[in-house]
């Protein structure tokens, strides 16, 4: 399966989704592709944190602090029942242009590098809790995944990638896509935000059925380049 999907890597329900849709891949021994697409949740973030994320969650939603972080609570709990060491409330939520660049980066070269370094950078924001618009962190995750460092700083002090960026954007919103994460499947099945694994497993099973259906009714043909068997 051709899995693309829309995410950012501040969204905790994108590190969730993804977390539970290779888990149901796995399971259903299911071979895949997956290819992130950059949705930057705030394209006006800077460089640093401005707040904590439990101010920043209350401000944003209109709640109290008790709410928020009952709220923030909640979708780490979500995280941790995935084995992920999920510490949402103590994220710096920043800028995360340059995180999607690097993906991007990873992404010309080894879709196993671009992989690798997309977990990693889900779990610098949700468990070592670092800024992700700061280089020096975005340098040591691509040269421990495979990148070269000289290619890396090079990308970061240039505009590099960077349409290719607003491209994924420009791309998720003339699907109407206006909340991640989002999967589009074999380029034409869809599931939208971070389901359940059982509503996945259901999904991908319909999607594979429905598919083996359309093979089997294609019927035996022959063309210029030979016949099928």
């Amino acid at each position: 399966m051709k899995i693309i999907y829309w995410s950012d890597y501040a969204c905790p329900y994108c590190y969730i989704g993804e977390e539970r849709i290779k888990k149901v891949l796995s399971e259903l021994d299911m071979p895949y592709e997956l290819e992130m697409k950059a949705f930057q949740l705030d394209p006006s973030a800077g460089r640093h944190a401005a707040t904590d994320t439990v101010t920043r969650f209350a401000k944003k939603y209109r709640l109290s602090l008790e709410n928020a972080a009952a709220q923030i609570d909640y979708i780490s709990q979500l995280g941790i029942a995935e084995g992920i060491d999920f510490k949402y409330s103590s994220t710096l939520f920043t800028n995360t242009m340059d995180a999607h660049r690097l993906t991007k980066l990873a992404q010309s070269i080894s879709s196993e590098i671009a992989n690798k370094i997309s977990e990693r950078l889900y779990a610098a924001y949700f468990t070592d809790n670092l800024e992700l618009a700061d280089k020096n962190v975005l340098i040591r995750i691509g040269v421990d995944n495979g990148l070269s460092k000289t290619e890396i700083e090079n990308m970061l002090e240039s505009d590099k990638y960077k349409k290719e960026v607003l491209l994924d954007e420009q791309e998720a919103a003339s699907y109407g896509i206006h909340a991640v994460p989002y999967f589009i499947i074999n380029d034409k099945y869809e599931i939208s935000g971070a389901q359940s694994k059982n509503a996945i497993k259901s999904a991908l099973i319909k999607i594979q059925s429905e598919e083996t259906a359309e093979k089997s009714i294609e019927g035996a043909h022959c063309g210029p380049n030979g016949c099928s068997f």
